[in-house]
């Protein structure tokens, strides 16, 4: 047995696998220990501490020193030591407790192995005692700890471990990478413009509708007609046009209040199961309702009542103009903007995102009526309304209803019920191409329909396009290499979510997990570092990573041969275990209940890098150690790559 004058008492249990336990929070170095079975009666320990900021530890023997590092030292005549290897580094520091002596010690995290020897059968349980100081500026302490794990594996690693100390965002490995804030900004800020432009995009659709065209030259006339002036009649055109936009922006507001008071709550709320499968249910309404089945409005008494103060004043009265426009209105741009509410919610950035899409849609409907009033000679230039109205409405039922079934795969997928699988999806989406394709084509007709005597060549090329995106997608039901839609990643089911595939869920046949301490695992036994991914099932840009660049073969083989994929789906409402359910309380003191396995992703995520945004990407070796800045988006398949290699070259120097 060994003597020293600074002893800690640490019991660990080998056992055939890995177990892992964590010491009480008020130790200034939190242990874990991994045991590994290597061969009979012999088992391979491995200690990590996290050490508390501003303190070090002295993990070393020093035969010329005063000071004593880690001693193991054995309780049980069972048990015998051996073979020690420190994987942490020490540095040279000036140690205030020894008059600023330049002293060798560890700060942060200390990480070594040891060969345990069990001399006959093993026991239940195997004692260590192991010793060692710890100091900062003024203190200087040596500590003790008890630790326990049951030879027979039935004690496992604490499910509730969220916070992980040694992971410093400021201070990776390397510098290679976006910092986590920055690359977040930057997938913000290009998630911003493509919602801008696709509300854009999605307000001059719904300008081509019955319900807004008919209203533009009226609409027009009216305020440069009745004003006293030309000039007047310009202005208040103009601030007809501001209103319809300000009116779409404040519908986004809301959002904002619940976004400040859980940054993870409109990832929530794209998520939650009931909402999503209303989404498809309203979706099939407005579909059937632009098929001419029903006409959908809002009560008459709120349109009237709004009409009615049109006449309140000028500036008030044009305000209310604009506002029973946007009711009266609703029955087309409605679906419209469901589709932009719900794919902004699922996006990354939360309210911000939407309120850049409610721009977009609010700018393109506002132009016409300041541009037509500022130039009325183009009023003459407009197409006479129509039969191609009906052809208009009829085509976006057609989009509603492909849109409704990407909602109800949502709700499939985060809960796990496996009847919308990929090639289910694809095959639905062929279906309605194929009957848009008849419609517009004149095969297809529903009794609204004018008679057609002769086919508008817009309407051919666009029947041609839409069968041409129809062929397009059946590989999409196949089981080969062109099954990978890329031009549509992001909106079926994940690839791996397959009639064809069962029992084995990683994309892309990727060495993953979907647990953390799992993943842990795997890395210090496989010795390659960990690819954290935080996704989600809804998440549009993980897919089109996946998909898109993950797939690319340069970027594959690297992650195939040299990475753990740890992929935490933070909208996973499969729930905890009763014993794996906790409470939590953050850095910041607040508490949280962890029910389902996205709750404890979801927060896993925001406690370790202080980002809700998915896709989001993480390299750490089994030292939980950040190896390169975090990363988010990254379409380029080329930086990615270069980003992974940065981060391997940085686990293969340690």
């Amino acid at each position: 047995m060994l003597k020293r004058s600074f002893t800690l008492v640490l019991i660990i249990v080998a056992s055939f696998f890995v177990n892992r336990v964590n010491a009480q929070d008020s130790s200034i170095i939190t242990w874990k220990t991994d045991v590994k079975k290597t061969g009979d009666g012999k088992y391979e320990l491995l200690f990590t501490g996290d050490i508390k900021k501003g303190w070090h530890v002295y993990p070393q023997e020093y035969a010329l020193q005063e000071l004593e590092g880690i001693v193991l030292t054995d309780e049980d005549s069972t048990t015998t030591y051996s073979n020690r290897e420190f994987l942490s580094k020490s540095n040279p520091i000036k140690d205030a407790i020894f008059d600023n002596k330049e002293i060798m010690a560890t700060t942060g995290q200390v990480i070594f192995k040891q060969t345990l020897m069990v001399t006959g059968a093993p026991p239940a349980r195997v004692r260590i005692k192991i010793g060692y100081n710890v100091a900062d500026n003024s203190n200087f302490i040596p500590s003790e700890e008890l630790l326990s794990v049951s030879l027979n594996g039935t004690e496992k690693v604490s499910a509730n471990r969220i916070l992980i100390p040694t992971i410093d965002l400021n201070n990776p490995s390397t510098n290679c990478g976006a910092s986590s804030s920055s690359a977040s900004g930057d997938t913000k800020s290009k998630g911003l413009l493509n919602l801008f432009l696709l509300g854009f995009l999605g307000g001059l659709v719904a300008l081509l509708t019955p319900c807004v065209f008919p209203m533009i030259p009226l609409t027009v006339s009216f305020f440069t007609k009745k004003a006293q002036s030309k000039k007047a009649g310009i202005f208040n055109a103009f601030l007809y046009g501001f209103f319809i936009f300000l009116i779409y922006v404040l519908l986004s507001l809301p959002f904002h209040f619940l976004d400040k008071l859980n940054p993870e709550i409109l990832n929530n709320i794209s998520t939650n199961v009931f909402l999503n499968v209303f989404f498809f249910v309203i979706f099939i309404v407005f579909a059937l309702s632009f098929f001419g089945l029903y006409e959908i409005t809002l009560p008459s008494s709120m349109s009237n009542n709004t009409d009615s103060k049109a006449g309140a004043g000028n500036v008030i009265g044009i305000f209310f103009m604009a506002l029973t426009l946007a009711l009266v209105s609703f029955s087309c741009t409605g679906p419209i903007l469901g589709s932009l509410l719900a794919g902004s919610l699922t996006a990354d950035g939360g309210a911000m995102q939407l309120t850049s899409g409610m721009a977009g849609f609010g700018l393109a409907l506002a132009l016409p009526f300041a541009l037509f009033a500022l130039f009325p000679n183009l009023l003459n230039s407009l197409p006479k309304s129509g039969g191609w109205l009906t052809t208009v409405k009829v085509v976006l039922g057609f989009i509603e209803l492909a849109l409704a079934f990407k909602f109800l795969s949502n709700a499939d997928l985060v809960e796990h019920w496996g009847f919308l699988k990929r090639e289910i999806f694809i095959g639905i989406w062929v279906v309605i191409g194929l009957c848009l394709s008849l419609y517009l084509f004149g095969l297809l007709k529903f009794k609204h329909d004018s008679p057609i005597k002769k086919l508008p060549t817009v309407r051919v090329v666009l029947g041609f396009i839409t069968l041409a995106f129809t062929i397009y997608l059946m590989p999409g039901l196949t089981n080969t290499k062109y099954a990978n839609l890329k031009l549509i990643s992001g909106f079926p089911p994940p690839l791996y979510y397959s009639v064809y595939k069962s029992g084995h869920d990683c994309i892309l046949d990727l060495n993953c997990t979907r647990d953390y301490e799992e993943g842990l695992k795997m890395s210090k036994e496989q010795h390659k570092p960990m690819l954290l991914d935080f996704t989600g099932y809804a998440c549009v840009n993980c897919r089109r990573m996946e998909e898109n660049v993950w797939s690319q073969p340069a970027v594959y083989k690297v992650m195939k041969e040299n990475f753990i994929i740890v992929s935490l789906y933070v909208d996973d409402k499969k729930k905890l275990s009763a014993a794996d359910q906790f409470t939590y309380t953050g850095k910041d003191g607040s508490t949280k209940e962890i029910v389902t396995v996205g709750d404890k992703w979801a927060t896993f995520e925001t406690e370790n890098f202080k980002n809700n945004a998915q896709p989001l990407y993480a390299i750490l070796n089994s030292g939980e150690q950040l190896l390169t800045h975090p990363v988010g988006y990254v379409p380029s398949a080329s930086e990615y790559k270069q980003w992974l290699e940065c981060g391997l070259a940085a686990f293969n120097k340690k």
